[in-house]
């Protein structure tokens, strides 16, 4: 299993993009017109052969703009996976009571949506595409940026998305819950994927739960945390904060 997307939810998307921009360099590859349904616009951006999409809702009644209100502004919204077999996924969580909110299935495109409350507060999807064996290639087709994607690469020197962290009241028991309900390894309070990984931490707010930091991997790490100091884009604990998650570039793992 990879994790392959992040999606951050903002109040307004364009200054989120535009920050994402100054710091890392990210280019808007598509904005799908699909996330209608859910009452959203959106922006999804490569980085490396990863994603980072930024949501707005624009219908009151949409989950988003709920969570926005629940987290108290912009944050870190969802996890998004991709597997060999999504509807194998999809049927064990299923059946282990994990609520089903959304799917798709088509020959190019599966995706099970997952119930946040089941998630330990963060809306997870895992998805597959075509016949899911694609899924280690790093480059690999992924629908939810469109076609011309590679149109859109990050600069040569933001080299992809290497996990994602995650808050918890009980850090070390989420990690275990999701290691089993992603059938992953876990180190400590870190769930290790095939590539990537999802890191639980303590609580930064008074929500206490959902998506906190992106870990991205950086040719120059200190270069990109110089780079936003200029943009006057604030700094704190080796993280650039954009859309209230902290963006912490990391050199790649050898």
């Amino acid at each position: 299993m990879r994790l392959r997307q992040i999606a951050l939810v903002a109040k307004d998307l364009e200054p989120v993009v535009q920050a994402l921009n100054a710091v890392f360099g990210l280019k808007v590859a598509y904005r799908d017109p699909a996330v209608a349904t859910f009452g959203l616009i959106n922006a999804v951006m490569p980085i490396g052969g990863e994603f980072l999409e930024v949501v707005q809702p624009v219908k009151a009644d949409a989950s988003a703009a709920r969570y926005l209100h629940r987290r108290g502004g912009d944050a870190g919204y969802m996890l998004i996976f991709q597997s060999a077999d999504a509807i194998a996924h999809r049927e064990r969580l299923t059946e282990q009571g994990v609520r089903n909110i959304a799917q798709h299935d088509s020959s190019q495109y599966t995706f099970t949506h997952f119930h946040p409350g089941d998630f330990n507060g963060v809306l997870t999807s895992i998805d597959m595409v075509d016949d899911g064996m694609s899924w280690r290639d790093p480059m690999g087709k992924w629908p939810p940026a469109g076609r011309a994607w590679k149109d859109a690469l990050a600069p040569d020197d933001v080299l992809g998305i290497a996990g994602a962290s995650v808050q918890a009241r009980d850090p070390e028991a989420v990690a275990k819950h999701w290691a089993a309900l992603l059938r992953s390894k876990r180190a400590d309070n870190t769930v290790m994927l095939d590539q990537g990984f999802v890191r639980f931490v303590s609580p930064i707010d008074a929500d206490g739960t959902g998506v906190v930091g992106v870990d991205v991997a950086v040719r120059d790490p200190a270069a990109i945390l110089a780079r936003a100091e200029k943009q006057e884009i604030p700094v704190r604990g080796g993280a650039v904060w954009i859309g209230g998650t902290g963006f912490r570039p990391v050199l790649p793992q050898a």
